[in-house]
């Protein structure tokens, strides 16, 4: 495993000092973008986490976690969940200049009533950098 990983950081690192000035992938944290979006019949609130992401000009695009906030009426007849959850989810997002385009995938964890199951969304937001 330890392996595997210095081999992915080794290649994410090649692939950065092999890119031209005008374009680069990085590694980072936090990007500074803000997105709501629908997913699963309720709504997203996320910004974007860790990810690996692609600059070209004013264009960025980014697949990483999306540590975020699901707000969902839960309608089960039984008990119910709260109505907003912290959740994680993984995606896509492509940023253009301030604006932000996301497709994110959630997953809805197994219930009595349900199998688990990826849920894919999509969401716009607004890039602060």
């Amino acid at each position: 495993m330890k392996k595997l990983i210095c081999f992915t950081l080794l290649f994410i690192s090649i692939l950065n000092f092999a890119q031209d000035n005008e374009s680069k992938v990085k590694l980072s944290f936090f990007e500074g973008i803000a997105v709501a979006g629908y997913v699963d019949h309720g709504a997203f609130l996320n910004f974007t986490g860790p990810s690996v992401s692609f600059v070209q000009n004013q264009t960025k695009v980014m697949f990483g976690m999306l540590p975020s906030i699901r707000i969902k009426e839960d309608r089960s007849s039984s008990t119910k969940n709260s109505i907003i959850t912290p959740n994680l989810g993984m995606g896509i997002t492509v940023a253009y200049k301030k604006l932000a385009l996301q497709v994110p995938l959630y997953y809805n964890a197994k219930t009595s009533t349900d199998d688990g199951k990826w849920k894919v969304g999509i969401g716009v937001g607004y890039r602060f950098k």
